[in-house]
């Protein structure tokens, strides 16, 4: 059955783009938050693992929110680590860095995020496409959020 909810299908492919690319540093994001987590040690460690448990927990919620706005629009979304490492900006951590480091990647993964969902919303509000921009200003908020807690740790 041909999808009809008021926006062509190379509008939706288009804005699918963008939201494929949130998925991914979405689910890159949740990955190094949850990898974080487990290997949390120092001064900080009861707050920081913790804090990381909420925040990966709620990036898991999200991608999946995010998946299924991509399935709304009729468009396949991305699920393997090789997709999501051809679409995230956001870089993979092999290592343990210390607690600061941690923090410090995690600000600059959710300011990554923000960036892109931007972009998202940008090109979901020019298609008229008012239920993704408005998912992802939820997002947007959120990452913004998140990072400037994260980076108040630091000071």
């Amino acid at each position: 059955m041909a999808v009809s909810i008021g926006i062509p299908k190379k509008e939706r492919e288009q804005i699918a783009k963008h939201l494929s690319k949130l998925l991914a540093d979405t689910y890159s994001l949740y990955l190094k938050t949850h990898s974080f987590h487990w290997n949390i040690t120092g001064p900080q460690f009861n707050s920081l693992h913790t804090m990381f448990e909420t925040q990966y927990n709620e990036l898991w919620l999200a991608a999946d929110e995010v998946a299924e706005r991509i399935r709304t629009l009729d468009v396949f979304a991305p699920g393997s680590y090789s997709q999501f490492g051809k679409l995230t900006s956001i870089k993979e951590e092999s290592g343990v860095p210390d607690w600061k480091e941690m923090v410090n990647q995690l600000v600059e993964g959710h300011e990554i995020a923000a960036h892109t969902a931007r972009q998202t919303i940008k090109a979901a509000s020019g298609a008229g496409d008012e239920g993704s921009a408005d998912l992802v200003t939820g997002r947007l908020k959120e990452h913004e959020k998140t990072a400037w807690m994260l980076r108040s740790l630091l000071k």
